[in-house]
């Protein structure tokens, strides 16, 4: 009886502790998914007025009793996301005009049927591609040249349908030109993620250099690994906003701050392989047992703080003089250490030069003079 006794304790402890744990990722689940709606409410309510915007104007301005196709044309074409939208906008838009009208041309010649959906469909497409189209364009042309044939095969409708596709991409065209604020504070905030995850790494592998750590290096060594997926969200995020304030007449006072944040990719991308380097030959330190200079860490952590004034400098430009003198300090700080024993030391201490280059670049100082701040050694230590 004991040990059953046992387990049925066990069993009501297991369910105690479950169900705390399974409310609070039920709870994180719908924070999630109530973010994202957030995240795509505009994008909602843009499709939402274009597809209304588009039937009314079709049924009261032209006149047309079922306009199906003006709403529809409208949700398709602004289902992109705003970096690629006006241009992908205006080739469905001729997709879809060409599908429908190639379709309502034959249905009204020709009737629907089996032979008629495979020749009708074969000829929009054709005459998609022959038009210069993207695949994107030819499948939709295809797509509603079918739905035209099969869907409302009306030969009294004459061209309406095709003037209701026509209609709705406008619709959709004028709508994609209203972007939300988001699309310009997006490149921003990722670019301040990626540096904030760079100073973390950079203390962590501190941390482990002093204390000879090996799981805080390799920890350090996945994050720095890892850092790439953040830099190629902060490159979609770039050329988005950078789309946006070129296309939008409403957003073009904002081109130049968002092609500042877009001009820092190129130093931000050579910024991580430097440090991903540096990472990795600390972490092989640790694991051989090499000794490191004492100043190491020390360097990592101010380098770590330059990183960190950087990230508030995209959002509080007085933080940029702050980093500039951080890393300037540093630059002429590694240039007047002894020349160290072994080659990991040599290793990190290149690394950590090449960083405050790299980063240097980042405050608005051009390649040029951010090598000036980082003065020459008498060893040859200046791979920059």
């Amino acid at each position: 009886m004991d040990p059953v006794r046992l387990t049925l304790e066990q069993l009501r402890e297991l369910r105690d502790d479950v169900a705390p744990q399974a409310a609070r990722r039920s709870r994180a689940s719908v924070r999630r998914r109530v973010d994202r709606w957030r995240d795509r409410a505009f994008f909602i309510a843009q499709c939402a007025l274009a597809a209304g915007v588009a039937w009314g104007l079709a049924r009261y301005l032209v006149g047309h009793k079922v306009p199906f196709f003006a709403p529809v044309a409208a949700m398709v074409c602004l289902g992109f996301s705003f970096g690629q939208r006006l241009r992908r906008v205006a080739e469905v838009m001729v997709g879809v005009a060409v599908g429908v009208g190639v379709g309502d041309l034959f249905v009204k010649m020709f009737g629907t049927g089996i032979a008629q959906i495979v020749f009708v469909v074969a000829l929009a497409m054709s005459v998609a591609v022959l038009l210069g189209a993207g695949t994107l364009m030819v499948s939709q042309a295809g797509v509603q040249a079918a739905m035209v044939t099969t869907l409302l095969p009306d030969p009294g409708a004459g061209f309406s349908r095709w003037l209701d596709a026509a209609l709705g991409g406008a619709v959709a065209l004028a709508a994609a030109t209203i972007a939300p604020a988001a699309a310009i504070r997006r490149p921003r905030q990722q670019a301040t993620a990626v540096l904030n995850e760079l100073a973390a790494l950079l203390a962590e592998t501190a941390d482990g250099l002093r204390n000879h750590n090996e799981a805080d290096l390799t920890d350090a060594l996945r994050r720095a690994r890892a850092s790439e997926s953040l830099l190629d969200d902060l490159r979609s995020a770039a050329a988005e906003g950078v789309a946006v304030v070129r296309m939008s007449p409403f957003r073009r006072r904002h081109r130049g701050r968002v092609q500042e944040i877009a001009d820092l990719v190129v130093p931000l991308d050579r910024a991580i392989r430097n440090i991903r380097v540096l990472v990795r030959r600390a972490a092989v330190a640790v694991w051989r047992g090499e000794q490191m200079p004492a100043e190491y860490p020390l360097l990592l952590e101010r380098l770590a703080d330059g990183t960190r004034l950087i990230a508030e400098s995209l959002f509080e430009p007085a933080a940029d003089v702050a980093a500039h003198r951080v890393l300037g300090e540093l630059g002429r700080r590694t240039a007047d250490l002894p020349t160290p024993a072994g080659l990991s030391a040599v290793v990190v201490l290149g690394q950590i030069r090449s960083t405050i280059v790299d980063l240097l670049e980042l405050t608005g100082t051009t390649y040029e003079e951010a090598r000036e701040l980082v003065p020459l050694r008498p060893d040859g230590l200046d791979e920059k």
